[in-house]
């Protein structure tokens, strides 16, 4: 009898006091009265219906996401937690995460969302510097920043820290200094991203009025390779390309459930999950818009908008595009449906991109600085 996959769960909690310039994300300005508490009863409802799916797992991970969810009521997030240990056997050291950012009010809830059951904060820094973080439409300055990381390393085990590099004017000497401030900030996970100019954001309209120039490639680049020098020195490996870990027990085990194709279940409104079960490994998407969401769990049954069984090419496509982030690359045996020329594998690893592997694709440091350009070579 064949052991049914682990399984993760994202919480997708779309409210925020602000919506940042630079983001694509399913999210909405937050709001009083009833639909937030209305939103939280229905992500259990919702719960208890794909439990009925997937049937008996082992959980792994819960991650809450957004969205702003150190917004919500801590009570809130006890009784999601609670649902979900009911609704699946929670592995020995269940990881459950919150994302949060670093206003004052929230921080002082971190005892709160503790005794909830979380306990992994990573917490929205995306930058020690005053000037970057009003260019980055953030509601808060650098002092709070400090303050909110020092109270989260107070309230829970682990701590993993964002920031947003690659900003327009911003040189490596300068990243070096704001990444090591960081680092003294204590936490044992720091993810490093670079700015992306996504379609539909106001930073793409800004670009395409003119107003906005962000760094070529050749500072990008510097920067990145910065990033990488200076989370080695302090002995952070750098187990994805924008995630780095102070030892394996501080990588992020929900992260990981997507880079190395395991299941998840999606919850609230947008939320993209991935189950497998007798038919085929399913894609799950929810409704998006938070109205909608709650009157189709009301309704009687999942959230979902749309659910499909993917073709064995499409999810070893998928397994293609996020597993040649991670430093483990991914087993070629899981990417058999692509039918990859070996002679295109070949080409990369004698242009030093791809690692001379018989067992996995792995990506090489050169390779991790165009990954985009490596992986639609090898997905062609």
């Amino acid at each position: 009898m064949t052991t049914p996959p682990k399984l993760g769960l994202y919480v997708h909690w779309p409210y925020c006091a602000r919506i940042c310039p630079y983001c694509d994300f399913n999210v909405v300005k937050a709001k009083g009265g009833a639909e937030p508490s209305d939103l939280a009863a229905a992500i259990i409802a919702d719960l208890e219906a794909q439990a009925q799916l997937t049937g008996p797992r082992e959980l792994v991970s819960v991650f809450f996401g957004g969205g702003t969810p150190s917004l919500m009521d801590p009570a809130w997030a006890g009784g999601i937690i609670a649902a979900a240990r009911r609704l699946w056997t929670p592995a020995p050291g269940l990881e459950v995460t919150l994302e949060a950012n670093p206003t004052d009010a929230e921080a002082a809830r971190f005892a709160d969302f503790a005794r909830a059951g979380v306990n992994r904060l990573s917490l929205g820094l995306q930058s020690l510097d005053d000037d970057a973080l009003s260019f980055l439409g953030r509601n808060h300055d650098a002092a709070t920043a400090i303050r909110a990381a020092e109270a989260a390393a107070s309230a829970f085990p682990r701590l993993s820290l964002d920031l947003i590099y690659a900003r327009p004017g911003q040189t490596p000497a300068a990243w070096r200094e704001e990444l090591t401030r960081a680092l003294d900030l204590g936490a044992e996970h720091i993810s490093p991203y670079q700015l992306t100019i996504e379609p539909g954001t106001a930073f793409d309209r800004a670009v395409r009025r003119g107003t906005l120039a962000p760094p070529d490639a050749d500072t990008g680049a510097a920067l990145f390779e910065t990033t990488q020098a200076v989370l080695e020195a302090a002995r952070f490996d750098a187990y994805e390309v924008s995630n780095h870990a102070r030892g394996q027990g501080a990588r992020s085990r929900h992260n990981l459930d997507y880079w190395q194709g395991l299941d998840y279940v999606g919850a609230g409104p947008g939320a993209h999950g991935r189950i497998t079960i007798a038919s085929g490994r399913q894609a799950t998407y929810a409704a998006p818009k938070v109205a909608d969401y709650i009157a189709r769990v009301r309704e009687g049954g999942t959230s979902f908008a749309s659910r499909e069984t993917l073709t064995p090419g499409e999810a070893a496509e998928e397994r293609l595009l996020a597993g040649i982030r991670i430093a483990e690359g991914v087993p070629r045996a899981d990417l058999a449906a692509l039918d990859i020329d070996p002679k295109r594998v070949a080409r990369l690893v004698d242009l030093c991109l791809l690692a001379e592997d018989p067992d996995r694709l792995r990506a090489t440091p050169a390779g991790r600085l165009v990954l985009d350009r490596l992986t639609a070579e090898l997905a062609a």
